[in-house]
C-alpha cells in the first residue's frame, strides 16, 4: 500500500501501467492472505487493568524483537475502540483501555465475544490476524424493567389464582445470566419460578390465602433476581398488590346507642351529634347516607335535622327542657354498594336545663298600713318564691335591702315572713318601698324583684316644738291696738288632728293686768297681737309664756317664754321746769346792776321723761339782746354773766332759751327771760341756796296761800286714790298716761310742782315758799318709787297739767 502510495505520486503513468500496478497489487494482496491465513488466539477476561499484557506477538508470531521497531509493526483493531496496543520494544500485547465485554457484545444471543486485531509488519510486508476472545465477567447485576410491579386483585379471588410478573434482566451470560428468583415472606403470596424457551427465567405470584382488603388494602412484596455468578449478584423489584374491595361490610357506627346532652334554647342549625358511621369498604361500596327510621317520631324529626351525607344532627325546633327533656330516635346508615348494607343506630338527646326562667315572687299578703308603733317582730307580709327551673337554676334565695328596719323568716318550703325588726318611725321615714329581691343560683344568676310599699299609720308620739325656747320681741312704744308682734309659730311632726295645734296664753297678771288683757294670740297660726298701745314711760318690759298643744288623743303640748321689750320712742318734749312760768308767759327776773362777772343769773331746768337716750338736754340761746353779757351752759343750763354792766348796757334783756333734747327727730321747748337791772342790791342767784323749810318765815300771805294749796292738793290726792282703786278692778282699761313731769336729781331747786308716784297715789307733798316764791320738794320717795311733777299755777287752788308729753324717770333710792 505505501508503494502504491508512492506511485501515485508519479506524475508519468499511463493508463496501462495503471492497471498492472493494481494487478500486481491484488496478486501481492492474494499472496499475503494465503500465507497469513492462520489466525492466533487469545481469551483475557473483560475489565482487566490498563497496561495489562495480553501475551507476547513476537514471541507468538516468531518475530526478531530486534526489527519490530524498522518493520514498522503496527496494531489494527477491526470495528472496535483501540483496546488493546503492541509494545514495540518487547513485542507484547498489553490493555490500553478497560475492556467492556457488555458494551462491546451487546446481543445477548451471541455466546463468544471477540476482539479481531490485526499486526502488520513492513520490509517484509507481513500480517496476522489474532482474535482476542473477552470472556464474561459477572459484573452485572440483575435488572428488572420497573422499580415497582402493581398488581390489582380482587378480595373475592379464589386461592391458588396465578398473576404475571415481569422478569429480570442480566447482561451477562451464561452461568452469570439470572438463574432465579426470591419472594419475601407472605402469609398471602408465594411464586413459582418458570424456564422459557430461551432459557431466560421468569416467575408467577401464587395466592395461596384469600385476600380481606378490609384487613389489608396493600400487600408490599420485593421479587429478587439472583444470578449464577461468583460471587452471585442481584436485583429486586416492589411487588405492590392492591386489593380491589367487594361490598362485603356492612356500615357500622361507633356506638350502637348514643346518649347526647343539649342546652335548651340552643340556637337554629346548633350542632347536636355527628353520627359518623363507617364502613370498611370503599368507593361506593362505602359511600353512606342517613336517614331516620320508622321508628323515630314525628316530634323528633320535626325538633331534630338529620344530614343524610354527613350524619350531623342539628336543631331544627325550639327547645325548652320545661316543655320536653327527652328525645329518642333511630338513625339508619346504608351504603351504596351494588347490594346495598345498612346499620342502625339509637340516639338518646337530653335536654339539660338552661337558666332561662326568671324566679317569680307572690305576694300572698301584704298588710299596709300599720301604726308607727307597731310591735316588734309582728309578721306584716307573706311572700313566696320559685323558679321553673331544675337543680341550681330552680334554687332560690329571697332578699330585702339591708337598711331597712325589717328581716325576713323562711316559714315553709319557699315561703318567707317579713318581720319588723327594729322600732319604726313615721317622722322619720313616713313610708318604706319594700324591694323583695328572688336570684336563683344559676351561672349567670337570673332575678326578679317586687317592690310594695308600707305606709305608716301616725300615731300623737311628738310634743309640739318652737322653734327657740325663748323668744325676745321688741315693741316700739306708741304701737296702734292689734298691731302683730310676731308669729310664734310650733311644728309637731305628728299628722292630722295630731300636728292641729292650737295656742294659748298662759294666764299671768302683772299689776292686777292679765296677759290676755295685753296680748292676743291667734290660736290657729300663733299670731301675737298688742290689744293695747304701750308707754315705754309706764311699761318697759312683760314677761309671759304661751302654750302650744296638739289636737292628738292624749293631747301632747309644750310651752314657750315670751319676753316683751317696750322700745322708747321720742315722744316726750323736754318740760322747762324752772324758772317757773304760767303757759305762754314770760319769766321776769331782776338783777342789780352791779352783778360781778360770772354771777349766777338764772337757772334753766328741763326734764325729758324718754328714755336716757332720748332724755339727754342740751340749752342754748335763741334769742339773746347782748351776746357779749350773757353765757349759757349747754349741758346745765346756768346762765351767767360775761362781763359787769356798763351804763351803755339797756335796762332791759330779752332771753330766749331752747332746751333740746336728743331724740330722733329731737323735740324741744323754749322759755323767755326778761331781766331787768336795778340800781337796788338785789341778792344774786348765785347767793341762792337751797334752805331747809322753816313754817316760821312765811307771811301771813303766804301762809293762807300754802293753806289753799295743800287743800286742793290733798282733794286731788283722794280723787286719784279713788280713779286707782276703780282702774284695778276693771284691769281692762289701762290707765291713761299721766301727763306729768319727772323732776331730777332730789334736793334740787324746783318750781311750783305737786308730787304724784307713778303707781297713782300720792305719796308725799311739801310745798314751801322760798324767798324766790317757789315750791321745794324736800321729802325723800320711798325706794322703787317714781317722781310725777305737775306744774300747779299760782293764785288758783287747781291742779293743772303740763300740755308736754307724760314720761318716766326711774329713781333709785
Amino acid at each position: 500500500m505505501l508503494h502504491l502510495h508512492k506511485k501515485q505520486r508519479e506524475p508519468f503513468v499511463t493508463m496501462e501501467s495503471w492497471k498492472r500496478y493494481v494487478l500486481l497489487i491484488v496478486i501481492l494482496f492474494s499472496i499475503i492472505y494465503q500465507t497469513s491465513a492462520s489466525v492466533t488466539h487469545y481469551s483475557i477476561p473483560e475489565e482487566m487493568k490498563e497496561g495489562s499484557v495480553v501475551a507476547n506477538l513476537a514471541t507468538d508470531l516468531s518475530l526478531d524483537v530486534k526489527t519490530l521497531n524498522q518493520r514498522k509493526m503496527r496494531l489494527d483493531i477491526i470495528a472496535n475502540k483501540k483496546y488493546l496496543d503492541v509494545n514495540k520494544e518487547t513485542g507484547e500485547l498489553y490493555v490500553v483501555e478497560k475492556i467492556d465485554r457488555e458494551h462491546i457484545c451487546n446481543t445477548k444471543s451471541l455466546a463468544s465475544c471477540y476482539l479481531r486485531l490485526e499486526v502488520i509488519l513492513e520490509n517484509p510486508l507481513r500480517t496476522f490476524n489474532i482474535e482476542v476472545e473477552i470472556l464474561d465477567m459477572n459484573d452485572n447485576a440483575p435488572q428488572f424493567r420497573r422499580d415497582a410491579i402493581h398488581l390489582d386483585i380482587s378480595e373475592a379471588t379464589a386461592k391458588g389464582e396465578r398473576f404475571f410478573l415481569s422478569n429480570a434482566v442480566d447482561h451477562d451470560v451464561g452461568s452469570n445470566s439470572v438463574k432465579t428468583y426470591h419472594l419475601s415472606e407472605s402469609e398471602y403470596f408465594n411464586i413459582e419460578v418458570q424456564t422459557g424457551r430461551d432459557g431466560t427465567k421468569f416467575a408467577d405470584l401464587i395466592l395461596k390465602k384469600t385476600l380481606d382488603r378490609e384487613e389489608q388494602a396493600v400487600h408490599n412484596l420485593i421479587l429478587t433476581a439472583v444470578d449464577g455468578g461468583t460471587p452471585a449478584r442481584s436485583g429486586t423489584a416492589s411487588v405492590i398488590v392492591h386489593v380491589l374491595d367487594t361490598n362485603d361490610n356492612r356500615p357500622t357506627f361507633d356506638k350502637d346507642n348514643v346518649s347526647v346532652k343539649v342546652m335548651e334554647n340552643s340556637p337554629i342549625g346548633s350542632l347536636v351529634v355527628d353520627l359518623s358511621a363507617t364502613d370498611l369498604d370503599e368507593g361506593s361500596n362505602s359511600d353512606i347516607t342517613y336517614s331516620y327510621s320508622l321508628y323515630t317520631s314525628e316530634k323528633t324529626q320535626e325538633t331534630f335535622n338529620l344530614n343524610p351525607a354527613t350524619g350531623e344532627i342539628t336543631v331544627k325546633g325550639m327547645l325548652n327542657y320545661e316543655d320536653f327533656r327527652i328525645y329518642d330516635m333511630e338513625v339508619i346508615a346504608t351504603d351504596k354498594g351494588t347490594s346495598s348494607l345498612s346499620g342502625q343506630c339509637t340516639i338518646k338527646i337530653l335536654v339539660e336545663d338552661m337558666n332561662d326562667n326568671h324566679p317569680e315572687i307572690s305576694i300572698k299578703s301584704f298588710q299596709s298600713p300599720v301604726n308607727e308603733n307597731i310591735e316588734l317582730d309582728t309578721v306584716i307580709a307573706v311572700v313566696s318564691v320559685s323558679d321553673k327551673d331544675s337543680g341550681d337554676n330552680g334554687k332560690v334565695d329571697l332578699h330585702i335591702p339591708d337598711n331597712m328596719p325589717f328581716k325576713l323568716r323562711e316559714s315553709s318550703d319557699n315561703y318567707y315572713e317579713l318581720l319588723v325588726s327594729e322600732p319604726l318611725d313615721r317622722e322619720k321615714v313616713p313610708e318604706y318601698d319594700i324591694t323583695f329581691t328572688v336570684t336563683d343560683r344559676g351561672s349567670p344568676p337570673l332575678s326578679d324583684n317586687e317592690t310594695m310599699t308600707l305606709e305608716l299609720l301616725d300615731i300623737n308620739d311628738n310634743v309640739p316644738q318652737f322653734p327657740q325656747s325663748f323668744y325676745t320681741i321688741r315693741v316700739m312704744e306708741n304701737n296702734a291696738p292689734g298691731a302683730l308682734l310676731s308669729s310664734l309659730t310650733a311644728f309637731d311632726p305628728d299628722l292630722h288632728e295630731n300636728q292641729y295645734l292650737v295656742y294659748f296664753i298662759i294666764e299671768k297678771e302683772i299689776a292686777n293686768t292679765s296677759m290676755s288683757m295685753l296680748f292676743s294670740i291667734n290660736p290657729e297660726n300663733g299670731n301675737l297681737y298688742a290689744l293695747k298701745t304701750f308707754d315705754y314711760e309706764i311699761e318697759k318690759e312683760f314677761l309671759f309664756h304661751i302654750e302650744a298643744r296638739d289636737s292628738g288623743s292624749p293631747p301632747l303640748s309644750s310651752n314657750v317664754t315670751v319676753h316683751i321689750i317696750i322700745v322708747d320712742q321720742n315722744d316726750n318734749a323736754p318740760v322747762v321746769v324752772s324758772p317757773w312760768r304760767a303757759h305762754g308767759s314770760v319769766v321776769e327776773e331782776k338783777i342789780p346792776r352791779s352783778t360781778d362777772k360770772g354771777s349766777l343769773i338764772a337757772k334753766v331746768i328741763a326734764l325729758d321723761t324718754d328714755s336716757v337716750h332720748n332724755s339727754r338736754i342740751t340749752y342754748q340761746f335763741l334769742q339773746v339782746t347782748d351776746a357779749t353779757l350773757f353765757s349759757l351752759d349747754q349741758y346745765n343750763g346756768e346762765i351767767r354773766t360775761m362781763r359787769m354792766f356798763s351804763y351803755r348796757d339797756p335796762r332791759h334783756h330779752r332771753l330766749v332759751v331752747v332746751a333740746k333734747d336728743n331724740g330722733e327727730p329731737a323735740l324741744s321747748a323754749t322759755v323767755t327771760i326778761k331781766l331787768t337791772t336795778m340800781e337796788t342790791t338785789v341778792k344774786a342767784y348765785s347767793d341762792m341756796t337751797e334752805e331747809p323749810l322753816e313754817y316760821d318765815i312765811f307771811s301771813d300771805i303766804n301762809l293762807y296761800l300754802v293753806i289753799g294749796l295743800g287743800s286742793v292738793s290733798f282733794l286731788l290726792l283722794i280723787t286719784i286714790l279713788v280713779t286707782i282703786v276703780i282702774k284695778c278692778q276693771k284691769p281692762s282699761k289701762a290707765a291713761p298716761p299721766s301727763r306729768n313731769s319727772v323732776i331730777s336729781e332730789r334736793n334740787s331747786t324746783i318750781a311750783d310742782s305737786t308730787l304724784v308716784s307713778n303707781d297713782a297715789y300720792w305719796y308725799s307733798l311739801f310745798l314751801a315758799e322760798t324767798r324766790k316764791g317757789k315750791l321745794v320738794v324736800r321729802q325723800p320717795l320711798p325706794k322703787g318709787s317714781r317722781y310725777i311733777v305737775s306744774s300747779i299755777p299760782r293764785g288758783t287752788g287747781l291742779t293743772e297739767t303740763s300740755d308736754s308729753a307724760a314720761s318716766t324717770l326711774q329713781v333709785g333710792i
